[in-house]
């Protein structure tokens, strides 16, 4: 589990492709001396597992799964990520709760000054509207992001200096494509809801007050 609080920047010293699947190498622009074989790290908001930690820097293995599903398949020698350890116990929850499962990739559509501070416009997938709110969380590249406006495949997203120089955001400019994590609690919801809302299956009758006073509500 994480927070979306982005610790630091790390960069990919190699991209070793086999098939569909690849092992990263990455260094860390930060101090990291104590990682440890098998913790979660987010890096552009997935979830990996350190396989082999070293000195400011560690390796993680990504399937053909979250390769095909993520932004990571666009990452070469180079590259510059966004990396957050995992949520200990005890810690500040100063983001919010982030899975690290990402759901759909979405696309920069605009960028726009807004004083000192930069409006992005994302677009992605429609069938996830219905977990994208105004003033809700989304995690973009493991950041988390209080949403400004959304419509039913589009949203909008205010990056203040210190979030822009801190993390990848910086570099992003129209047609980049961002992993896109929707809240936790609001999917959770979602899915307890279906049943009732059509949102499982097109013959479920939805909520109303008739629907209401039949069951005894």
């Amino acid at each position: 589990m994480f927070t979306g609080l982005i610790q630091g920047l790390g960069q990919v010293e190699a991209a070793t492709h086999s098939g569909r699947e690849t092992r990263f190498a990455i260094r860390t622009l930060f101090e990291l001396a104590d990682a440890l074989p098998g913790e979660s790290i987010a890096v552009n908001g997935v979830c990996l597992t350190v396989e082999e930690p070293g000195a400011n820097r560690f390796t993680a293995y990504a399937s053909g799964e979250t390769m095909g599903l993520t932004n990571l398949g666009a990452l070469n020698r180079g590259a510059t990520v966004n990396l957050e350890r995992a949520l200990s116990m005890g810690d500040r929850l100063g983001g919010h709760l982030v899975s690290g499962h990402v759901d759909c990739l979405a696309v920069v559509a605009g960028v726009a000054a807004a004083g000192q501070s930069t409006v992005y416009t994302l677009d992605f997938p429609g069938e996830f509207g219905r977990l994208v709110v105004p003033k809700g969380s989304v995690a973009l590249d493991g950041v988390s992001l209080t949403v400004n406006e959304c419509g039913q495949d589009f949203l909008t997203v205010n990056i203040i200096p210190s979030t822009k120089a801190a993390t990848t955001i910086a570099s992003w400019r129209p047609g980049t494509r961002v992993n896109m994590e929707t809240d936790l609690i609001g999917k959770y919801v979602a899915r307890m809801l279906g049943p009732w809302t059509g949102g499982e299956s097109g013959n479920k009758p939805g909520l109303s007050l008739e629907f209401l006073r039949e069951h005894g509500f």
